[in-house]
């Protein structure tokens, strides 16, 4: 898949501003899609749309189908006339700049409950509610009913459950989805509004010319619908849990690699029936967004096993994924997707060759260029077209925290290579990246306002501090627009309008 030449901005929904603790799919997103549009960019690149899990990351969600219901606009919800506008006052303890999860989960959860109450209680829309509930039955019936569960057992792991509940016996899941039916309602209305919002919003940013850029995590959360409901799917043991878990083997990154603790797929399942489950994952998720990037593609060709019982990653070892049969069966069912391949890590030939089998752009991070020589694949002289490149991505520091801490010999390299003097180093690397033949060019909205380390969204392997950043509307100068839409028109990444010549 080769993409019209273009770029955009990086920034999860939850670092919008507003004054319910996070961002959301309110009037914030709208503004920042208007936003974009000034600025010229035409793509909007988020993190998975998903439940949040531990460390509040959006990569551990507990449904791979399911929105975060964190996300929903609770004024949208007022304006229906399921909230009242007093009992939307937040709580002293918000910051415009961060999010505290455990307060905004707590208010916001409370202000849904009582909205779906009211909802149930003769509330105006439940044609369309029913409607969509029949519509997505295939995943939300299970996910409803999971988190019904989950949360009637203190959110213990499912394994833990009682036995018929965990192992799905029929008559115990029937009496389950009956004694609960007030919270699987819950949960359905949760998605309900979540969907209907956010479908409102795409539409409104493809009208104005901004395509929307989501995340497909390779693995999910154990403690999650999809898991449960499909056992077979999964390395899992006598006991339903894990035998072995995901992660990425030790680098010049971690002594130790990284374990995530994710389930690993048992692939054969998934050839038997078809990759169905893979086929379903990717019709949802392109039914909601216009391109989708799927995380940590090289654990397609082959991924990092961990015994279960390990503490660190040193001790896995390499297993081979389902290769080009996955694939296969993906455009065999849905057609030739607008996939990105995150092709970062240990790469091996044989990623690049799925990558490139089935014409997918890689991804190259400008924050990665400068620690070798002029053949780092990374440096835009060694770029293909059909490429994705970032100054950098979630995981990664902003610029500016990036080059305070590089070594000496880097900073001097990225000078020399940029024609800068460091003053302004984010400008420079997303000058770099939209001056690249690369064909997309996305710039973290960090680095667009120039801002520090405290402001990173994520480090790799801190399980907690992270996933927290937020800006503010008094951040963002009309200059910002002005010259990201100068750079992106000379690039030819947008029309050449507006331009003082």
């Amino acid at each position: 898949m080769h993409f019209e030449r273009s770029s955009g901005i990086l920034l999860h929904p939850t670092s919008l501003p507003g004054p319910y603790g996070s961002g959301d799919l309110g009037a914030s997103a709208y503004h920042f899609v208007d936003w974009l549009a000034v600025a010229g960019q035409k793509l909007w690149q988020m993190l998975p749309l998903g439940g949040i899990g531990p460390g509040n990351s959006p990569y551990m969600s507990s449904s791979a189908f399911a929105g975060n219901a964190l996300l929903i606009d609770l004024d949208e919800l007022r304006a229906q006339g399921w909230l009242e506008t007093n009992e939307l006052t937040p709580p002293s303890g918000f910051n415009a700049h961060r999010v505290d999860y455990g307060l905004t989960h707590t208010f916001r959860m409370e202000k849904l409950r009582l909205a779906a109450r009211r909802f149930f209680h003769g509330g105006h829309g439940r044609t369309a509610f029913e409607a969509f509930c029949a519509e997505e039955a295939g995943w939300l019936d299970d996910y409803a009913l999971f988190m019904a569960l989950a949360d009637h057992h203190g959110w213990a792991d499912w394994c833990d459950w009682p036995a018929p509940l965990a192992r799905r016996d029929k008559r115990a899941l029937t009496k389950a989805a009956a004694e609960l039916h007030e919270s699987v309602g819950f949960w359905k209305f949760c998605q309900w509004s979540f969907f209907r919002q956010w479908r409102k919003l795409k539409h409104y940013a493809n009208e104005h010319g901004v395509q929307i850029v989501g995340d497909i995590p390779i693995f999910i959360a154990y403690q999650s619908a999809e898991v449960w409901a499909n056992q077979s799917l999964f390395k899992l043991g006598r006991d339903k849990r894990p035998t072995v878990v995901a992660g990425v083997p030790p680098d010049f990154f971690s002594e130790t690699g990284q374990r995530w603790g994710n389930p690993l797929y048992h692939w054969p399942a998934h050839e038997k029936e078809g990759y169905a489950w893979w086929i379903a994952r990717l019709r949802q998720t392109i039914a909601l967004v216009d391109i989708v990037r799927i995380d940590h593609f090289r654990g397609f060709a082959g991924y990092w096993e961990i015994p279960a019982d390990e503490p660190t990653a040193i001790n896995g070892c390499w297993r081979p994924g389902p290769g080009a049969k996955l694939f296969e069966a993906i455009r065999a069912a849905l057609g030739k997707l607008p996939i990105i391949a995150e092709d970062l890590g240990v790469i091996t030939p044989d990623v690049v060759a799925l990558r490139d089998q089935f014409e997918l752009p890689g991804m190259r991070i400008l924050q990665f260029a400068f620690g070798d020589d002029a053949n780092n694949a990374f440096l835009p002289h060694n770029y293909v077209a059909n490429t994705v490149v970032y100054g950098g991505t979630h995981d990664n520091d902003t610029a500016v925290g990036w080059f305070q801490s590089a070594s000496e010999r880097e900073r001097a390299f990225a000078c020399t290579y940029l024609g800068s003097n460091g003053n302004e180093i984010h400008w420079n690397l997303i000058h770099a990246a939209s001056q690249s033949v690369a064909n997309l060019a996305i710039h973290p909205m960090q680095d667009v306002l120039g801002l520090g380390t405290d402001c990173r969204m994520n480090l790799p392997g801190k399980g907690e501090g992270y996933w927290e950043w937020r800006f503010s509307w008094d951040q963002v100068q009309p200059w910002h627009a002005e010259r990201l839409r100068a750079l992106s028109a000379v690039h030819g990444r947008c029309a050449m309008d507006r331009l003082p010549f």
